[in-house]
């Protein structure tokens, strides 16, 4: 028995990197293209795959703790202030929604949901991506990490949603697929369902222990 109980939710949270949008080759085309400026070694797309998903600073702050085996304060500001400048110009070359996901969305808004995106990158590229693959029109709105002082696993951008639309905890699902995502919804009360194909820092998604793993959107409309 599926926890989306759907038909008693009136918000939907959704993740952004790796729950709605495959954007990791664009993380790792602009991080390279941001460690050339710096004349830094570059990176595979691999690691990149394992790092992101708890924002940009910590991104920048693993990827020179692999490549320099320490983080100063000037050298982590420097490559986060042109990481941004380059991801920021242009965040969706090849990021792509993951399958089943427009599906969900058009059932979503069909079904009078109210859809938000929850995430911990900065809310301009968040916004753009959503706006470039035309998926901007199913949200309410989009939270980015730079939104509140916390992100997730802090559950204040969740429970901002659920003040701010006056639902009830058990009227609200979150959809991610990191651990990041599972801490902050089990912090606010909320139920959570990951999906089994995103980013989770290397490590494999049912070890977080999730109350729920799908491999596709699709599934719960069943």
């Amino acid at each position: 028995m599926s926890i989306a109980q759907l038909e008693q939710r009136k918000l939907i949270l959704f993740d952004l990197d790796g729950t709605l949008v495959d954007s990791a080759h664009d993380l790792y085309r602009a991080m390279n293209m941001s460690l050339n400026v710096l004349q830094l070694p570059l990176v595979t797309e691999e690691q990149v795959r394992v790092w992101i998903g708890k924002g940009t600073s910590k991104f920048c702050e693993s990827v020179l703790q692999h490549l320099v085996g320490e983080v100063l304060p000037a050298q982590h500001q420097e490559l986060l202030t042109t990481f941004l400048e380059i991801y920021n110009a242009d965040p969706c070359v090849d990021t792509k929604p993951f399958d089943g996901i427009i599906e969900f969305l058009e059932w979503g808004k069909a079904n009078d949901k109210k859809l938000i995106c929850v995430t911990n990158k900065p809310e301009e590229p968040a916004r753009s991506i959503l706006d470039i693959l035309e998926l901007a029109k199913y949200f309410d709105d989009t939270i980015g990490g730079d939104r509140f002082a916390e992100r997730k696993p802090d559950p204040r951008q969740l429970l901002h949603c659920v003040e701010h639309y006056s639902v009830t905890k058990d009227q609200v699902l979150m959809i991610g697929d990191s651990v990041n995502d599972i801490e902050a919804a089990r912090r606010a009360g909320i139920d959570c369902i990951v999906v089994s194909y995103g980013y989770n820092h290397g490590e494999n998604i049912a070890d977080c222990d999730p109350q729920e793993i799908v491999d596709d959107l699709r599934e719960l409309l069943a």
